[in-house]
Protein backbone atom coordinates (compact mmCIF):
# COMPACT_ATOMS: atom_id res chain seq x y z
CA UNK A 1 0.00 0.00 0.00
CA UNK A 2 2.07 3.30 -1.30
CA UNK A 3 2.25 6.20 1.24
CA UNK A 4 1.01 10.12 0.46
CA UNK A 5 3.79 11.51 2.39
CA UNK A 6 6.63 11.73 0.22
CA UNK A 7 9.52 10.42 2.43
CA UNK A 8 12.31 11.77 3.65
CA UNK A 9 15.44 12.41 1.43
CA UNK A 10 17.35 8.92 2.19
CA UNK A 11 20.57 11.69 2.28
CA UNK A 12 19.15 12.98 5.78
CA UNK A 13 18.39 9.28 6.91
CA UNK A 14 20.31 7.20 5.85
CA UNK A 15 23.13 8.24 8.74
CA UNK A 16 20.95 8.31 11.21
CA UNK A 17 20.16 4.80 10.85
CA UNK A 18 23.83 4.18 10.55
CA UNK A 19 24.53 5.44 13.49
CA UNK A 20 21.87 3.34 15.36
CA UNK A 21 23.19 -0.09 13.93
CA UNK A 22 26.83 1.30 14.64
CA UNK A 23 25.70 1.55 18.31
CA UNK A 24 24.04 -1.63 18.17
CA UNK A 25 26.88 -3.97 16.79
CA UNK A 26 29.48 -2.60 18.89
CA UNK A 27 32.95 -3.65 18.83
CA UNK A 28 32.00 -7.49 17.77
CA UNK A 29 28.91 -7.80 16.03
CA UNK A 30 25.66 -9.59 16.84
CA UNK A 31 27.48 -12.57 18.19
CA UNK A 32 23.96 -14.22 19.09
CA UNK A 33 23.30 -14.61 15.95
CA UNK A 34 26.29 -15.70 14.57
CA UNK A 35 26.47 -18.00 16.80
CA UNK A 36 22.89 -19.39 16.19
CA UNK A 37 22.52 -18.98 13.52
CA UNK A 38 23.85 -20.93 10.02
CA UNK A 39 25.37 -18.48 7.55
CA UNK A 40 23.54 -19.88 4.91
CA UNK A 41 20.00 -19.56 6.61
CA UNK A 42 16.94 -17.68 4.99
CA UNK A 43 13.97 -16.05 6.45
CA UNK A 44 10.68 -14.88 5.75
CA UNK A 45 9.43 -12.91 8.14
CA UNK A 46 7.01 -9.87 8.42
CA UNK A 47 7.12 -6.64 10.38
CA UNK A 48 3.47 -6.81 11.67
CA UNK A 49 1.59 -3.65 14.00
CA UNK A 50 0.27 -4.35 17.21
CA UNK A 51 -2.29 -1.70 18.26
CA UNK A 52 -4.34 0.28 16.70
CA UNK A 53 -2.55 3.48 14.97
CA UNK A 54 -0.86 5.54 12.18
CA UNK A 55 2.46 4.47 10.96
CA UNK A 56 5.80 6.28 10.62
CA UNK A 57 9.51 5.46 10.31
CA UNK A 58 8.92 2.98 7.46
CA UNK A 59 11.67 4.71 5.26
CA UNK A 60 14.07 4.59 8.06
CA UNK A 61 13.81 1.23 8.88
CA UNK A 62 13.82 -0.39 5.36
CA UNK A 63 17.40 1.80 5.07
CA UNK A 64 18.27 0.23 8.06
CA UNK A 65 17.59 -3.57 6.63
CA UNK A 66 19.30 -1.90 3.81
CA UNK A 67 22.43 -1.11 5.13
CA UNK A 68 23.02 -4.87 6.84
CA UNK A 69 22.37 -6.53 3.63
CA UNK A 70 21.08 -4.92 0.35
CA UNK A 71 20.25 -8.54 -1.08
CA UNK A 72 17.23 -8.64 1.06
CA UNK A 73 14.40 -8.39 -0.59
CA UNK A 74 11.88 -5.69 1.37
CA UNK A 75 8.06 -5.14 0.63
CA UNK A 76 6.44 -2.08 2.35
CA UNK A 77 2.96 -3.02 2.94
CA UNK A 78 1.34 0.25 4.86
CA UNK A 79 3.75 3.16 4.51
CA UNK A 80 4.36 6.37 6.65
CA UNK A 81 1.01 8.31 7.12
CA UNK A 82 -1.28 4.61 6.88
CA UNK A 83 -3.47 3.74 9.53
CA UNK A 84 -3.30 0.17 10.82
CA UNK A 85 -4.87 -2.27 13.13
CA UNK A 86 -3.68 -5.33 15.01
CA UNK A 87 -2.14 -8.16 12.91
CA UNK A 88 -1.77 -5.73 9.94
CA UNK A 89 1.63 -6.16 8.09
CA UNK A 90 3.32 -3.04 7.41
CA UNK A 91 6.73 -4.67 6.13
CA UNK A 92 7.88 -7.95 4.49
CA UNK A 93 11.47 -9.15 4.62
CA UNK A 94 12.62 -11.86 2.59
CA UNK A 95 16.41 -13.03 2.64
CA UNK A 96 19.49 -14.10 5.07
CA UNK A 97 18.35 -14.85 8.34
CA UNK A 98 21.35 -13.05 9.82
CA UNK A 99 20.68 -9.59 8.09
CA UNK A 100 17.36 -9.57 9.28
CA UNK A 101 17.80 -10.50 12.98
CA UNK A 102 20.78 -8.23 13.08
CA UNK A 103 19.06 -5.40 11.24
CA UNK A 104 15.56 -5.70 13.49
CA UNK A 105 15.96 -3.97 16.60
CA UNK A 106 17.21 -0.71 14.98
CA UNK A 107 14.70 -0.80 12.39
CA UNK A 108 11.68 -1.48 15.38
CA UNK A 109 13.25 1.35 17.40
CA UNK A 110 12.61 3.98 14.83
CA UNK A 111 9.62 2.54 13.36
CA UNK A 112 7.96 2.25 16.58
CA UNK A 113 8.61 5.61 18.39
CA UNK A 114 7.92 7.01 14.92
CA UNK A 115 4.65 5.14 14.53
CA UNK A 116 3.52 6.72 18.14
CA UNK A 117 4.22 10.10 17.73
CA UNK A 118 2.33 9.59 14.12
CA UNK A 119 -0.85 7.41 15.96
CA UNK A 120 -0.46 10.38 18.82
CA UNK A 121 -0.83 13.58 16.60
CA UNK A 122 -3.49 11.76 14.84
CA UNK A 123 -5.29 11.48 18.27
CA UNK A 124 -5.51 15.28 18.58
CA UNK A 125 -5.67 16.09 14.93
CA UNK A 126 -9.11 14.18 15.19
CA UNK A 127 -10.38 16.13 17.81
CA UNK A 128 -8.89 19.37 17.85
CA UNK A 129 -11.13 19.22 13.49
CA UNK A 130 -14.50 18.56 15.60
CA UNK A 131 -14.25 21.82 17.30
CA UNK A 132 -12.58 24.13 14.94
CA UNK A 133 -10.04 24.88 12.13
CA UNK A 134 -6.98 24.55 14.36
CA UNK A 135 -3.83 22.72 13.18
CA UNK A 136 -1.95 20.57 15.65
CA UNK A 137 1.44 21.54 15.10
CA UNK A 138 4.86 20.29 16.85
CA UNK A 139 7.64 22.06 18.41
CA UNK A 140 11.30 21.95 19.11
CA UNK A 141 11.03 19.43 22.16
CA UNK A 142 12.38 16.57 19.53
CA UNK A 143 15.19 13.72 20.51
CA UNK A 144 18.76 15.17 19.80
CA UNK A 145 19.58 13.84 16.35
CA UNK A 146 16.43 12.24 15.48
CA UNK A 147 14.18 15.88 14.67
CA UNK A 148 13.84 15.49 11.04
CA UNK A 149 12.27 11.83 11.65
CA UNK A 150 10.58 13.18 14.66
CA UNK A 151 8.81 16.20 12.85
CA UNK A 152 8.53 13.81 9.67
CA UNK A 153 6.44 11.49 12.15
CA UNK A 154 4.08 14.47 12.48
CA UNK A 155 3.22 14.92 9.29
CA UNK A 156 2.62 11.18 8.86
CA UNK A 157 0.09 11.85 11.83
CA UNK A 158 -2.26 14.87 9.90
CA UNK A 159 -0.18 17.61 12.34
CA UNK A 160 1.93 20.37 10.95
CA UNK A 161 5.48 21.37 11.63
CA UNK A 162 6.40 24.58 13.77
CA UNK A 163 9.98 26.15 12.52
CA UNK A 164 12.87 23.41 12.87
CA UNK A 165 15.71 25.14 14.28
CA UNK A 166 16.61 28.60 15.84
CA UNK A 167 17.50 29.18 12.36
CA UNK A 168 14.32 29.45 9.87
CA UNK A 169 12.28 31.54 12.12
CA UNK A 170 12.18 34.30 14.98
CA UNK A 171 10.32 33.25 17.78
CA UNK A 172 10.06 35.98 20.49
CA UNK A 173 9.94 34.08 24.33
CA UNK A 174 9.35 35.46 27.54
CA UNK A 175 12.88 35.59 28.42
CA UNK A 176 13.62 37.05 25.43
CA UNK A 177 11.30 39.80 26.59
CA UNK A 178 12.61 40.12 30.05
CA UNK A 179 16.00 40.51 29.06
CA UNK A 180 15.58 43.04 25.74
CA UNK A 181 12.96 44.96 28.08
CA UNK A 182 9.90 44.30 27.12
CA UNK A 183 7.71 43.10 23.72
CA UNK A 184 7.65 46.49 21.93
CA UNK A 185 11.83 46.40 21.93
CA UNK A 186 12.41 42.98 21.24
CA UNK A 187 9.93 42.97 18.88
CA UNK A 188 11.47 46.03 16.96
CA UNK A 189 14.66 44.95 17.53
CA UNK A 190 13.95 41.46 15.79
CA UNK A 191 12.74 43.25 12.71
CA UNK A 192 15.98 45.54 12.52
CA UNK A 193 17.87 41.76 11.99
CA UNK A 194 15.40 39.70 10.23
CA UNK A 195 15.91 39.07 6.63
CA UNK A 196 12.93 39.86 4.47
CA UNK A 197 11.92 36.01 4.43
CA UNK A 198 12.18 35.89 8.20
CA UNK A 199 8.68 35.40 9.64
CA UNK A 200 8.47 36.64 13.56
CA UNK A 201 6.41 34.99 16.12
CA UNK A 202 6.59 36.66 19.83
CA UNK A 203 4.86 34.67 22.80
CA UNK A 204 2.25 36.62 25.15
CA UNK A 205 0.93 36.04 28.28
CA UNK A 206 -1.81 38.65 28.71
CA UNK A 207 -3.79 40.36 26.44
CA UNK A 208 -1.57 43.24 27.21
CA UNK A 209 0.74 42.33 25.89
CA UNK A 210 -0.57 40.71 22.87
CA UNK A 211 -1.94 44.38 22.67
CA UNK A 212 1.36 45.77 22.07
CA UNK A 213 2.50 43.35 19.82
CA UNK A 214 -0.02 43.82 17.55
CA UNK A 215 0.17 47.60 17.79
CA UNK A 216 3.86 46.79 16.41
CA UNK A 217 2.91 44.10 13.71
CA UNK A 218 3.85 40.45 13.70
CA UNK A 219 3.44 37.48 11.61
CA UNK A 220 2.18 35.13 14.47
CA UNK A 221 1.43 35.09 18.53
CA UNK A 222 1.69 32.25 20.22
CA UNK A 223 -0.79 32.47 23.31
CA UNK A 224 0.91 30.94 26.56
CA UNK A 225 -0.93 29.27 28.99
CA UNK A 226 -4.19 30.75 28.31
CA UNK A 227 -7.58 29.58 29.87
CA UNK A 228 -10.02 28.99 27.00
CA UNK A 229 -11.66 32.44 27.65
CA UNK A 230 -9.23 34.46 27.61
CA UNK A 231 -7.73 32.63 23.94
CA UNK A 232 -11.11 33.14 22.47
CA UNK A 233 -10.87 37.23 23.73
CA UNK A 234 -7.45 37.35 22.52
CA UNK A 235 -8.65 35.67 19.07
CA UNK A 236 -11.05 38.67 18.79
CA UNK A 237 -8.61 40.73 19.52
CA UNK A 238 -6.32 39.78 16.65
CA UNK A 239 -8.80 39.84 14.21
CA UNK A 240 -6.76 38.00 11.68
CA UNK A 241 -4.24 40.69 11.37
CA UNK A 242 -1.95 37.25 12.48
CA UNK A 243 -1.57 33.93 12.81
CA UNK A 244 -2.78 32.83 16.70
CA UNK A 245 -0.91 29.63 18.31
CA UNK A 246 -2.21 28.73 21.47
CA UNK A 247 0.85 26.58 23.70
CA UNK A 248 0.62 24.88 27.12
CA UNK A 249 -1.74 22.38 28.61
CA UNK A 250 -2.73 20.75 25.55
CA UNK A 251 -4.13 16.98 26.12
CA UNK A 252 -6.49 14.96 24.01
CA UNK A 253 -8.75 16.47 27.10
CA UNK A 254 -8.03 20.17 26.40
CA UNK A 255 -7.51 20.30 22.97
CA UNK A 256 -10.80 20.44 22.17
CA UNK A 257 -12.02 23.47 24.12
CA UNK A 258 -8.83 25.15 23.03
CA UNK A 259 -9.35 24.65 19.23
CA UNK A 260 -13.36 26.08 19.87
CA UNK A 261 -11.90 29.17 20.71
CA UNK A 262 -10.71 30.02 16.86
CA UNK A 263 -6.95 29.44 17.29
CA UNK A 264 -5.21 29.01 14.00
CA UNK A 265 -2.43 26.43 15.61
CA UNK A 266 -2.31 24.38 18.75
CA UNK A 267 1.50 23.45 19.30
CA UNK A 268 2.52 20.58 21.36
CA UNK A 269 5.45 19.13 22.76
CA UNK A 270 4.48 15.57 23.97
CA UNK A 271 3.87 14.55 20.56
CA UNK A 272 7.47 14.33 20.11
CA UNK A 273 9.22 14.65 23.44
CA UNK A 274 7.33 11.88 25.28
CA UNK A 275 4.06 9.98 23.47
CA UNK A 276 4.34 6.38 23.89
CA UNK A 277 5.19 3.90 21.14
CA UNK A 278 3.14 2.47 19.23
CA UNK A 279 3.69 -2.16 19.40
CA UNK A 280 5.06 -3.43 16.08
CA UNK A 281 7.06 -6.82 15.61
CA UNK A 282 8.98 -8.32 13.54
CA UNK A 283 7.73 -12.33 13.44
CA UNK A 284 8.03 -15.42 11.03
CA UNK A 285 5.77 -15.38 8.08
CA UNK A 286 2.64 -17.12 8.50
CA UNK A 287 3.08 -17.08 11.86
Amino acid sequence: MPSALPPLPRLMVEPIMRAALLEDLGRAGDVTTDACIPAGARFDAVIGSRQHGVIAGIDAAVIAFELIDPALKVTVERGDGTEVAPGDVVLRLEGSARSILTAERAALNIACRMSGIATATAGLVAIARQHGKAHIVCTRKTTPGLRALEKHAVRAGGGSNHRFGLDDAVLIKDNHIAVAGGVVPAIRAAKAHAGHMVKIEVEVDTLAQLDAAMAEGVDAVLLDNMTPAMLADAVALVAGRALTEASGRVSRETVGSIAATGVDLISVGWITHSAPILDLGLDAAGV
